[in-house]
C-alpha cells in the first residue's frame, strides 16, 4: 500500500480544537484522523479509517482463532425484542428511539443480546448444535447525556460484541475463559496497557463480570488496585470487608442538643466539646435519602442509605448496586411530602415505623454504636446501636472508595487509579434465553435451557485509548500493529529529494511494507517534519540534505533514535527496522 500525501485527503492542524479536553481528542483531530460532525458523532478520514480497520482486524483475527463466527445485524431494530427483555424501559433515555412512517417503534441498537438470542433460536434446536460463539463488529448508538473527549465517549461508536451459547454452566465458564484469553492476546497485540478488574454487570444482567481497563489520567472509570496481591476492581464493584460484629454492653441511647451543627465536622466538634464523647467523623452515621425509579414501576421508592460520616455516598456505586433502579436526589418537595424525615437530622430509629427501607454500608455491623440524627430539628442521638436501636433492611455498596482502604482479598491497603474501559466480559446466564425461550432438545428428548455469555470490545475506543497512552510532546506514536503505515518516507523538496523519496517508497512497497510518502511540492521541510511527528508512523525515513553525501536519515518514532544510513542500504535497513 502506497499513500502519497500530495493526493491524500488530509489536512493537519497546528492548533488544538477549542472543544478538546483530552490528548487523544486533540491529537486525532490535529493529525487529521477524525472530524467532529455533532456532539459525540465523528467522521473518520482516510488515515483514521486505516487505524480503525487495523484494530478491527486484530480483534477479528483473535476472535476467529478462538472459534468465534462473524455475523452482522442491522443497527435499526424493532421494539418488540427489547420489550420482551424489559430493556426498552431499563435503558431509559440512553436509547435512540424512533418511529417509522406507520408509527411502529424502533431503536438504534446499543447492544444486541436479544438479536443474537433470537438468531440462534431460529437456527438451532438440538444439543448437538452447541456450544457456539457468534460475534459482530458494528456501529452502536447510545444517547449519552454528556458526550465528551472525542471518540472516547460518543453517541456513535464501533464495537465488537460476541455471545457464547452453552448447554450448562460449566460450558459457560469455559467460553468465558476462552474469551478472557482472547482479550488478553488481542490487547497485548494492540499494544494497550490494561488491567483486568472485577466489575458490575449493570443493565446487562448476569453474574461474573470483568472489565479490561486502560490506565489513563483522563479515564472516567475509577478502579482500585492492590500492589500486594494483584486484586483490581472497578470502584463500582469493590466489596467492603465488614468488621466483626461488636459484642458487650452499650450505653443507652442518648438524645443531645446540637445547635449550629450543619456538617459532620461541626457535629463532631460540638459533641466532643460539650459532651466529651471523643468521637471522630467515622463514628457518625450519615443518612442520605434518595428516590429510586425502577423501570415500569408507577412510582419512585423512597430509600435511605446509611454510611459512616467520614465518607460520601458515591452515586455511581449506588446506582450499580440498585440496578436496574436509578437513584435520584431527594429534593425539598419530596421532604415536604414526608414530614417524618427531618432534613439534616435523620436517624434510622424511626424508619421502620415510617415504612421506609433502610440500607447501610457493610461497616454498620451488629452491635456497632453511632452518633446520628435524632429525627428532631437541632438534635442528634449518641450510642445508637445497630441491632438494638435500629434494624437495617440490608447492606449496600454506596460509600466512596478511598486509597488506603483494606483490600477485599488480602487486607492490605489499596491504591486508586483512573482508567478507560476497553473491554467487558459477562457470564449472562439465562436472562435472555428465558425471555426468548431458547432451548435445545437434549439426548433424552427433554428441553435444555441455554446459558449465555456476552463479551464486548470498544474498537473505536481502542483507537482513542492508544492515542491517550501512545503520544509525546510532538504527536502520536502508534504501535506498528495499528499504525496507518509501516514507514513514513519524507522527501524534503529540494533538488531530487522528492524523486528519490518516491523511488524508495515504491521499493519499500514492493517489499510488502505499507508506505506513506510525503511528496508534497512547495511544502517546507519544517512542516513536513512536524507532520511526520504528529501523524505517528513508527518508522520515519527522511530524504534531505544528506542526500548530497549519499545518506538518508532513519528515525524510530517509538524510541526517538536517529541515525544516518547509506542511501544504497536504505531499503534493506527500513525493512529490517519494520520487522522488529
Amino acid at each position: 500500500m502506497l499513500l502519497r500525501m500530495s493526493t491524500l485527503f488530509l489536512r493537519t492542524l497546528r492548533e488544538d480544537p477549542a472543544d478538546a479536553e483530552v490528548p487523544s481528542h486533540k491529537l486525532l483531530v490535529r493529525a487529521g484522523y477524525v472530524r467532529r460532525v455533532a456532539p459525540g458523532v465523528y467522521s473518520w478520514l482516510p488515515l483514521g479509517k486505516i487505524v480503525l480497520e487495523n484494530v478491527a482486524r486484530v480483534v477479528r483475527e483473535e476472535m476467529n482463532a478462538m472459534g468465534g463466527q462473524e455475523v452482522l445485524f442491522p443497527a435499526l431494530l424493532p421494539r418488540e425484542y427489547y420489550e420482551a427483555t424489559g430493556r426498552w424501559s431499563e435503558y431509559g433515555d440512553t436509547l435512540f428511539r424512533l418511529k417509522d412512517r406507520k408509527g411502529a417503534d424502533y431503536l438504534l441498537g446499543p447492544t444486541h443480546e436479544e438479536m443474537f438470542t433470537d438468531m440462534v433460536k431460529g437456527e438451532y434446536s438440538s444439543y448437538k448444535d452447541y456450544p457456539v460463539t457468534l460475534y459482530q463488529i458494528q456501529t452502536k448508538y447510545r444517547d449519552e447525556a454528556r458526550p465528551r473527549a472525542g471518540i472516547l465517549r460518543g453517541r456513535e461508536f464501533v464495537m465488537k460484541d460476541s455471545y457464547s451459547f452453552d448447554l450448562d454452566d460449566d460450558g459457560l465458564k469455559r467460553s468465558y475463559e476462552q474469551h478472557r484469553e482472547a482479550y488478553i492476546k488481542l490487547f497485548d497485540r494492540l499494544g494497550i496497557d490494561y488491567k483486568i478488574c472485577f466489575a458490575m454487570s449493570g443493565a446487562m444482567g448476569g453474574s461474573a463480570s470483568e472489565e479490561f481497563l486502560a490506565p489513563a489520567e483522563t479515564g472516567e472509570d475509577t478502579f482500585v488496585a492492590c500492589r500486594n496481591c494483584g486484586y483490581a476492581a472497578n470502584a463500582e464493584a469493590v466489596l467492603t470487608p465488614p468488621p466483626a460484629p461488636v459484642t458487650g454492653e452499650r450505653p443507652a441511647l442518648r438524645v443531645l442538643d446540637t445547635p449550629g451543627t450543619p456538617t459532620i465536622e461541626t457535629l463532631v466538634s460540638y459533641v466532643n466539646e460539650h459532651y466529651g464523647l471523643g468521637v471522630t467523623a467515622a463514628d457518625t452515621l450519615k443518612n442520605v435519602v434518595v428516590k429510586v425509579r425502577v423501570p415500569g414501576a408507577a412510582e419512585a421508592e423512597t430509600l435511605v442509605i446509611g454510611v459512616p460520616g467520614d465518607r460520601e455516598v458515591d452515586f455511581k456505586r449506588l446506582e450499580a448496586s440498585l440496578s436496574p433502579g436509578v437513584p435520584e436526589i431527594f429534593e425539598a418537595a419530596d421532604f415536604a411530602r414526608h414530614p417524618g424525615l427531618v432534613r439534616g437530622y435523620i436517624g434510622p430509629q424511626v424508619l421502620k415505623e415510617l415504612g421506609i427501607r433502610y440500607l447501610v454500608d457493610p461497616r454498620v455491623v451488629e452491635g456497632s454504636s453511632w452518633v446520628t440524627g435524632a429525627n428532631e430539628p437541632g438534635r442528634h442521638a449518641a450510642h445508637v446501636v445497630a441491632g438494638r436501636d435500629f434494624e437495617p433492611d440490608g447492606t449496600v455498596e454506596a460509600a466512596e472508595v478511598r486509597a488506603g482502604d483494606d483490600c477485599p482479598r488480602c487486607g492490605h491497603a489499596v491504591a486508586i487509579d483512573r482508567g478507560i474501559e476497553i473491554g467487558h466480559i459477562f457470564q449472562l446466564g439465562r436472562k435472555y434465553a428465558d425471555a426468548a425461550g431458547l432451548d435445545a432438545l437434549g439426548p433424552d428428548g427433554k428441553p435444555i435451557r441455554i446459558t449465555m455469555g456476552s463479551y464486548g470490545v470498544g474498537v473505536s475506543r481502542a483507537v482513542a485509548v492508544l492515542a491517550e497512552q501512545r503520544h509525546d510532546a510532538l504527536g502520536l506514536v502508534w504501535p506498528r500493529e495499528v499504525a496507518p503505515a509501516d514507514v513514513h518516507v519524507v522527501g524534503t523538496g529540494k533538488d531530487n529529494q522528492v524523486e528519490v523519496a518516491l523511488r524508495l517508497a515504491e521499493e519499500l512497497q514492493a517489499k510488502g511494507l505499507r508506505v506513506l510518502v510525503d511528496d508534497r511540492p512547495s511544502v517546507s521541510p519544517g512542516v513536513k517534519f512536524k507532520d511526520a511527528e504528529l501523524l505517528g508512523v513508527p518508522t520515519i525515513l527522511i530524504v534531505g540534505r544528506g542526500l548530497a553525501q549519499g545518506v538518508v536519515e532513519l528515525r524510530d518514532r517509538l524510541t526517538g533514535e536517529k541515525q544516518e544510513i547509506p542511501l544504497t542500504d536504505a531499503t534493506a535497513r527500513v525493512v529490517e527496522a519494520c520487522a522488529v
